[in-house]
C-alpha cells in the first residue's frame, strides 16, 4: 500500500512537471496549432491531477472542456486563417517586456496574498459526497444549458468545416475518383 502511495505521488509530481513544461511550450513553439496542442496537454495533465485529488467530476469536466476547446480553436484556425497554422512559423509572444513584467508582478502579488492573508478556520464538516456537492455548486442551474450547448457547438464546428470547403468529394467526374473537376486550378488531372 505504501508503494502505491509513493507511485501516486511520483505520478502527481510528474504530471505537474508536464503541465508546467507544456504550458511554457505555448510561448516557445512557432505556430498557433502547436501552441494549441501544448495548451491542451497542459490542461489534461492538470485535469488528471485533479482526478488524483479524488475530485472525479471536476477532473473529468476540466479534461473534456479543455480538449473540446482546443479542438474548436484548431478547427477555427484552419478554417479562418487562410493558411496552414501548423506549418506557418510565427511568434506566440507579443509585448515581451510588458508580458514578463506583468507575470512577475502577478506572481509576487499572489505569493504575498498567500503569506499575508489570514485564512479562515474551517466551520462544519464537508458533505458526505464531496464530488456531488462540488458539481452542484459549480454547475447547478446551468447543467441544462451546458447539455444543450455541447451538441450545438459540435454542429457549429461541422457546419463551419462544411461551409469552408471549396468543394466536396462528390465534385468529380462520375466514378473516376482520380480525375479532377474542370474548375481545378492545377493543369492536367492525375487521371488524364
Amino acid at each position: 500500500m505504501e508503494v502505491l502511495t509513493v507511485l501516486v505521488d511520483i505520478a502527481f509530481v510528474a504530471l505537474g512537471v508536464v503541465a508546467v513544461l507544456s504550458g511554457a511550450a505555448v510561448f516557445v513553439v512557432d505556430s498557433m496549432a502547436r501552441a494549441t496542442y501544448a495548451l491542451a496537454v497542459s490542461f489534461v495533465a492538470v485535469g488528471v491531477q485533479v482526478l488524483f485529488l479524488q475530485q472525479s467530476y471536476v477532473g473529468v469536466v476540466v479534461i473534456l472542456m479543455m480538449v473540446m476547446e482546443m479542438a474548436v480553436m484548431a478547427v477555427y484556425m484552419v478554417m479562418f486563417m487562410g493558411m496552414n497554422p501548423a506549418l506557418m512559423p510565427m511568434s506566440m509572444v507579443h509585448s515581451n517586456r510588458t508580458a514578463v513584467a506583468t507575470a512577475v508582478l502577478t506572481f509576487l502579488l499572489l505569493a504575498a496574498g498567500i503569506l499575508v492573508v489570514d485564512w479562515p478556520a474551517r466551520r462544519g464538516s464537508p458533505p458526505p459526497e464531496v464530488t456531488e456537492a462540488l458539481g452542484e455548486a459549480l454547475m447547478g442551474p446551468q447543467m441544462l444549458v451546458m447539455a444543450v450547448i455541447s451538441p450545438v457547438m459540435v454542429a457549429t464546428i461541422v457546419a463551419g468545416v462544411v461551409l469552408a470547403a471549396p468543394r466536396t468529394r462528390y465534385d468529380r467526374f462520375g466514378d473516376d475518383l482520380r480525375q479532377r473537376p474542370p474548375d481545378d486550378p492545377q493543369p492536367g488531372g492525375v487521371g488524364r
